[in-house]
């Protein structure tokens, strides 16, 4: 049995297959980032799902893709964790954005991947190994364009009162805005990039509003100069996306490309099921 797991900050796919590619089972789990987790929170989060606990002695290959997975110590320590989980399995841990590069890009083609979803990320594959120009430093500094950023925008606007009115009203009734709430979520509770990230569906769902579009066309416009515009190829190859900040706003990133004169590639929300028919051709 192979277990294919897709993971963000916030919540992590996970796929059992069997040699044939047969899918035997299929959960989500909190989000497994080895940056914000320790062994024992990344045990727990395992526990907490019947289907890998029950199973987790008859994995034959952990195959994980996840956030924070970006240097050869996260990679260690997640490993280690994994292989004393899961005995019998030959365990592989890579960075978010293979599984993302596996899903959308056609075998040997080269691309730019980005990813857009509570963080992000962007790398340019060759058709064989990929490269990246920019070495994140998370939510607090980083993230362009992502889900956190995207909130840290919204409550900036609402603390400083300039959010218009009318959307202050649906702001109010849809989030808990007293300051110690805030302040508690973002500085004594785990994930405050997760909680960021929450934030995200108010602006997704509010899009057409002029007040809307200036924050989201602001984060596009950043992660474009700061991310895809590090390759000199970029107009010469395609950006394909995953996330779900991207797959909701794709036609505002349609909009941005055009202006940019960049191609728009595949755009995804998960790359978990891309990964299936990858593994089983390269088993």
């Amino acid at each position: 049995m192979r277990l294919l797991v897709d993971s963000g900050s916030t919540k992590a796919d996970w796929i059992a297959i069997d040699e044939e590619g047969k899918i035997l089972f299929t959960t989500r789990t909190l989000g497994l980032n080895p940056e914000i987790l320790d062994e024992d929170e990344i045990i727990e989060r395992l526990n907490d799902k019947f289907d890998i606990l029950q199973n987790k002695d008859k994995a034959t290959h952990l195959f994980f893709y996840g956030a924070g997975c970006g240097t050869d110590r996260m990679k260690i320590m997640l490993s280690q964790a994994f292989q004393k989980y899961f005995k019998n399995a030959i365990v592989d841990v890579q960075e978010d954005t293979y599984a993302a590069v596996f899903a959308t890009t056609p075998k040997g083609e080269q691309a730019i991947v980005s990813i857009l979803g509570t963080g992000s990320n962007c790398s340019f594959f060759d058709g064989k190994a990929l490269h990246q120009k920019v070495q994140s430093l998370g939510y607090i500094v980083m993230d362009d364009c992502s889900g956190n950023f995207f909130g840290k925008e919204l409550i900036r606007k609402y603390y400083f009162n300039k959010m218009p009115k009318e959307l202050v009203v649906e702001f109010e009734k849809e989030y808990d805005l007293e300051p110690d709430f805030v302040k508690n979520k973002l500085y004594k509770e785990p994930n405050p990039n997760a909680y960021l990230a929450t934030f995200a569906k108010f602006l997704i769902q509010n899009k057409d509003h002029e007040f809307c579009k200036k924050i989201i066309f602001k984060g596009m416009k950043s992660f474009i100069k700061n991310y895809i515009r590090q390759y000199d190829n970029c107009k010469e190859v395609p950006v394909h996306f995953v996330g779900s900040i991207a797959f909701y706003l794709k036609d505002e990133l349609q909009i941005m490309f055009d202006k940019y004169e960049m191609k728009l590639g595949n755009v995804l929300r998960r790359p978990i099921d891309g990964l299936i028919a990858y593994h089983i051709s390269n088993k």
